[in-house]
């Protein structure tokens, strides 16, 4: 977690604070009621919390999605280097054969 992600968090709690605050005393309602503006701070809180753990589950399956696909690149460079050398073998295979067959068709 990002000291950033932390700062937004904290001020979106107490954006919360500052909103149910003004906004209950715009209403002549007795702004003393702990209660309402607790709640509303929780609930900010949580949001927040839920925010970040999402972008940290999604953090780290980008993690694992990028060491899947470098393993992969791995191995599939591992496949044609193997197929290259095989196939190498095989041409020359090809060629020696072939090469007999001109000098018999040829005596």
């Amino acid at each position: 977690m990002e000291t950033r992600d932390i700062l937004f968090s904290v001020v979106m709690v107490v954006s919360s604070f500052v909103l149910t605050y003004e906004w209950l005393g715009r209403f002549k309602y007795s702004p003393a009621n702990a209660l309402i503006i607790l709640a509303a701070m929780v609930m900010v809180g949580a949001l927040a919390a839920m925010i970040l753990s999402v972008d940290m589950r999604l953090r780290r399956i980008d993690n694992m999605l990028e060491a899947k696909e470098r393993s992969l690149r791995i191995n599939v460079q591992s496949v044609e280097n193997n197929l290259d050398s095989r196939m190498n073998e095989v041409l020359i295979k090809m060629d020696d054969v072939i090469d007999s067959i001109d000098r018999r068709r040829y005596r």
